[in-house]
């Protein structure tokens, strides 16, 4: 058994009764499509008049006995008519039985399909759901790898081609096979000569299909991967359409997308010419036996005299509905190699390790009371090089420190660690006394409040943005946050006010109204510490006026890490903590720094020129 199938039977067995009816209607689907291809030869025998002359209604004697009693029950009755009415009264019976039979097949076939339905939307929409949390569970680091389009690419195309191709297996393992096996088995009974033809098909166009299939998951798993990066292509290219415009640069990304959508286009027809060649090919080898059955069948009815004609027709028509299992068995065949490689790169989310999560030592922080304290730090991003060196700093309750320096000084990593976007690699970071490590990851966080450089919007009403800071809010609360955070001024003048729709990632909103509703939405939260990742720098000075007396207004009172830029916003702090590649290079109140006339005086003075 294929291992991805394996990983998928969980999230099929809780359909179980899914499965079983579609086993079911399956089974009696192939019993009455073998049974209406039967009844063909009563049919013909009637018309050729060489019908059995069964005069006396038999007795049921077993099971074993069953297709006598059966046969002789129904020529009795073929027989009693013709008798009585004419043979046309008979043909009218037999006709009349292999419309119902034939009804029934598909109404199974039918009831069937929809038990296969459910269990496919079943698990489509229990993959998305792993697929999703999956996603949203793992770290930041790990996306800093990862091509966003890619992922997406898994979660919506890959999920799907999982759904479509593996679930076919049920087809192939059930109906169609056993649909094989009966008609197989009814041609045995009329003539066994005649079905070894049959068993030399299978074989030899099994043989052929694999050969022409080898390749196809490797190719599969390509087109794949290249569908995931034409779509990441697409979600650069909306994120950074200002940019792109703006340098004129439309041409080189329809180039790097028009060169993908050829790649996809290549090896979508070479898949696509492997899978429409399975079906024509296996009815091909279907038609060239039953050409082979035509030739040495019609010597046993016109010279040998062992087989009937009504029965050979029968047979023929038994043949050819082999035909349709068969095919649907090689294009099955095609289908999971498919889903294979879409399973593997699906399962491959949802089997990577979350670097960052609880463990059996992770404990509830009810409050802050002491100080954060960050004891000989040293990290580095996968490795390359060291950002923090041995790196030490202790933030008390209720103090506000500045974290300022150079761009690459690691003043945004700090912020980083602290949220646990990453963790430490040597050293421990602390709160009251507690490795943050040990701390679950909810609890620590609703400890914390997040203001970044590039606020974070999403589509939505200002309502919905805010409310991510505390879900059940009122308007009220709301309201109140956007007051303190000086947004309410422009907000209330709005055509919906707090409820209208701010666009994608807020673009209706200028820079400094986005970050006014970011603030709001860190207010509404009201934690105890607060971490600002220069959420000034990209603001003009009206709305840094704005902004930053919003700030104020919120870290009132509170623990705050603040990193900035613009030196003239954390001149009010307790302690300014000047780094220079990963480590401390100073640090005092904003006079104490200016007395030293070090790096940070420097630092000021050139802002000021600037100015």
């Amino acid at each position: 058994m294929d291992d991805n199938l394996k990983k998928i039977l969980p999230y099929a067995l809780f359909y179980r009764k899914n499965i079983v009816w579609n086993v079911v209607f399956n089974v009696l689907y192939a019993v009455f499509s073998t049974l209406g291809f039967v009844m063909i030869i009563p049919v013909m025998n009637v018309l050729f008049g060489e019908e059995e002359k069964v005069t006396k209604l038999p007795k049921y004697e077993g099971i074993w006995k069953l297709k006598d009693y059966l046969s002789d029950t129904l020529y009795y009755y073929i027989n009693h008519l013709t008798e009585v009415k004419g043979a046309e009264y008979a043909l009218y019976l037999i006709i009349g039985i292999i419309i119902f039979i034939f009804l029934l097949k598909n109404l199974f076939g039918f009831l069937g399909l929809q038990h296969l339905m459910k269990l496919k939307t079943g698990v489509l929409r229990d993959f998305r759901d792993k697929m999703y949390d999956k996603i949203v569970d793992l770290p930041v680091s790990y996306y800093s790898e990862k091509r966003k389009g890619d992922v997406m690419a898994r979660m919506l195309g890959d999920v799907n081609e999982v759904q479509n191709s593996f679930f076919a297996i049920l087809e192939l393992i059930v109906k169609e096979p056993l649909t094989i096996i009966l008609t197989l088995i009814a041609m045995f009974s009329i003539s066994w000569e005649l079905t070894l033809f049959v068993f030399i098909f299978i074989p030899i166009s099994g043989l052929i299909i694999s050969k022409i299939g080898k390749s196809l998951k490797s190719q599969s798993t390509r087109a794949q991967q290249e569908n995931g990066y034409m779509i990441s292509v697409v979600e650069e290219t909306l994120s950074g359409l200002k940019v792109v415009k703006g340098y004129n640069a439309e041409g080189y990304f329809k180039r790097i997308f028009n060169e993908s959508v050829n790649r996809l286009y290549v090896l979508t027809n070479k898949i696509g010419k492997k899978n429409n060649l399975a079906s024509p090919m296996s009815e091909f080898l279907g038609i060239a036996t039953i050409a082979a059955l035509l030739i040495y069948g019609g010597t046993l009815v016109l010279q040998d005299g062992t087989l009937s004609g009504g029965a050979f027709i029968g047979y023929i028509g038994m043949a050819y509905n082999i035909l349709t299992p068969a095919k649907a068995i090689s294009k099955a065949s095609y289908q999971v190699k498919n889903g294979s490689a879409a399973a593997e790169r699906v399962f491959e989310i949802l089997e990577t390790p979350n670097a960052i999560e609880d463990t059996v030592q992770s404990k509830n922080i009810e409050s802050f009371n002491d100080k954060i304290a960050i004891k000989n730090v040293t990290f580095s991003y996968n490795g390359e090089y060291d950002v923090l060196k041995n790196f030490n700093l202790e933030i008390p309750k209720g103090k506000t420190v500045a974290l300022v320096g150079q761009s690459g000084s690691g003043k945004s990593t700090i912020a980083n660690l602290l949220m646990r976007f990453y963790d430490v690699e040597q050293g421990e970071l602390l709160i009251d006394g507690t490795n943050i490590k040990y701390i679950k990851l909810v609890s620590l966080r609703d400890q914390l409040g997040l203001v970044t450089q590039d606020s974070i919007m999403f589509n939505g009403s200002i309502a919905d943005n805010v409310r991510i800071g505390k879900l059940n809010a009122t308007d009220e609360e709301v309201i109140d946050a956007l007051k303190i955070a000086n947004a309410y001024e422009f907000v209330q003048h709005l055509p919906e006010g707090i409820n209208t729709n701010i666009g994608d990632a807020g673009g209706k909103l200028s820079g400094g109204q986005k970050q006014r509703i970011s603030i709001a939405r860190a207010v509404l939260k009201n934690p105890p510490i607060m971490v600002l990742d220069e959420a000034t720098s990209a603001l003009d000075t009206e709305s840094e006026r704005l902004v930053q007396d919003a700030l104020e207004k919120m870290m009132a009172n509170r623990t705050s890490v603040v990193i900035a830029h613009r030196l003239s916003t954390i001149q009010k702090a307790d302690l300014i903590v000047v780094m220079n590649r990963g480590e401390i290079a100073e640090q005092g109140t904003h006079e104490e720094l200016l007395t030293k006339n070090g790096t940070y005086a420097k630092l000021v003075s050139l802002q000021s020129f600037e100015s």
